[in-house]
């Protein structure tokens, strides 16, 4: 492997599946360009030799995989994320293992595609109860005589 992003079917060797981030999405692994490098820490001369680091690459803005509304979300929540080009860059250096690595790289961005991908759902209004109305006007009235109750004694002279 050379210092550029190959992409991973030029991989072939590696038989890993798309990275499926839901079960209705999922990133075709035509479109993750990966590029491993030398990591950084302790390891002595096994961290000095080999290009353990991995770097994980994939272009939001020109992926076929999301939808148009997909696509608009995941630019607008990854914005801060992604290089001028759209591409969200990912990178682990956590072991001294490639393949670890690599995995390591995968979870996070299908963590952080999920989480951009993620709707709340709309609120749905509610109205208070009728006990729980009944419940709050007690303990008004509760607090409010125990607020008149604090006033000035009277003299009864």
């Amino acid at each position: 492997m050379g210092r550029g992003f190959d992409t991973v079917p030029a991989m072939a060797a590696r038989k890993h599946l798309d990275l499926v981030i839901e079960p209705w999405f999922s990133i075709p692994e035509s479109e993750l360009g990966e590029a491993a490098s030398r990591a950084r820490g302790p390891g002595g001369q096994h961290v000095n030799k080999t290009n353990t680091r991995v770097t994980l690459r994939w272009n939001v803005a020109s992926s076929e995989a999301p939808n148009a509304r997909q696509k608009a979300r995941l630019l607008e929540r990854l914005g801060a994320r992604l290089t001028a080009q759209g591409d969200l860059v990912v990178h682990s250096d956590r072991t001294r293992s490639r393949a670890r690595n690599r995995e390591y790289a995968r979870d996070r961005i299908r963590e952080l595609v999920a989480s951009a991908l993620h709707e709340d759902p709309d609120r749905r209004p509610t109205r208070p109860t009728r006990a729980s109305k009944q419940r709050t006007r007690k303990t008004k009235t509760l607090r409010s005589q125990l607020k008149k109750s604090r006033g000035r004694v009277k003299d009864r002279d």
